[in-house]
């Protein structure tokens, strides 16, 4: 496929420069491989040199980086090129074939008949859609995706092939060296415009419902215990695992590989490194890292051994200082 330059600026904005709107863009690329036919685009002041030598047709830049981009060809100036360029992806995906996606229900889906779906929800091939749940307005279910009893998913959502939304909890009462499964009786409640990647799983709740709000966004491969609750416009990186009952605010992000403990809170605008644990509640908005650097093994292990003994050499510095101050 392909689309006009002028036609994109017109959907989208921006002021186009040196060149014109008549411009047939094939493709969207990165700077270093795009090509005569195609549109990149640059947030990074860092890649300025890659912008000098790219080849593309047009590329979407910042006005502080107008000069540089008019002096290779043409370019989209947008306050913000980053959001410009998923924007530009989003109308690609639109005019593309994707777009020719059908609302229903694929022939291969099992849905129960006391489950409600959208008429302009679109589930895909091998779904499992359980007794009671709720499936809302436009929203896509890809292959293979399973949504437990009374698990409701909101509008506009987008859930990638493989994940599981309602498996139990994981909870279980130790009773003389045996577990007693603790039945979970409540389900998951996603609300509107969120993404879900795939084979990520959400468990559905003990007794209260498991909540993801508006907007979220979760990549592959990711856990959601039982009862935990996901602020709007939240986003977490492949491989993170949050555990039952904690509590994540607005506006968060969580790095892949991370871990949040159970019961835990997390305020507004907090965001987590990659592979950080989390192992006491955030009330504050900020950045927090907590992992240990990697290095070589054996310099790695000496410093581990190290950290064992922080505890006493901290005991005996307070006891030097206080000497100190006594003489």
């Amino acid at each position: 496929m392909s689309l006009l330059l002028g036609d994109i600026v017109d959907a989208l904005g921006g002021t186009l420069e040196g060149g014109a709107r008549d411009v047939v863009i094939s493709r969207i690329a990165p700077l270093e491989i795009a090509g005569p036919g195609d549109l990149s685009f640059l947030s990074n002041p860092r890649y300025q040199q890659q912008l000098a030598a790219s080849r593309a047709a047009c590329v979407i830049v910042a006005p502080a980086l107008r000069d540089a981009a008019l002096a290779r060809g043409a370019c989209i100036v947008a306050d913000n090129p980053y959001v410009y360029f998923a924007r530009a992806t989003q109308l690609w995906r639109q005019q593309g074939p994707a777009a020719a996606r059908q609302a229903g229900v694929h022939p291969s889906a099992v849905v129960d008949p006391s489950a409600q779906v959208h008429p302009s929800a679109s589930i895909g091939p091998l779904c499992v859609v359980e007794r009671g749940a709720v499936i809302g307005a436009a929203t896509v279910l890809k292959s293979r995706v399973t949504v437990g009893e009374d698990c409701c998913i909101g509008e506009r959502c987008i859930v990638h092939a493989g994940v599981v939304i309602g498996a139990d909890g994981f909870g279980f009462a130790p009773e003389q060296g045996r577990w007693v499964k603790i039945e979970q009786l409540g389900a998951v409640r996603i609300g509107d415009d969120v993404e879900i990647g795939a084979n990520t799983c959400i468990d559905r709740g003990a007794l209260q419902d498991t909540v993801i709000e508006d907007g979220v966004k979760l990549d592959n491969l990711i856990q959601i215990g039982h009862n935990v609750r996901i602020g709007k416009h939240s986003a977490m990186a492949g491989c993170v695992g949050v555990a039952g009952s904690a509590t994540i605010g607005a506006h968060c992000t969580v790095g892949g590989g991370a871990i949040v403990l159970g019961h835990l809170e997390l305020a507004d605008h907090v965001h987590i490194s990659a592979a950080t644990v989390v192992t006491r509640s955030l009330t504050q908005p900020g950045q927090y890292t907590g992992m240990f650097p990697i290095d070589d093994n054996a310099r790695w292990e000496k410093n581990a051994a190290t950290l064992k003994q922080l505890h006493s050499l901290r005991e005996r510095i307070k006891a030097l200082e206080q000497a100190l101050k006594a003489a």
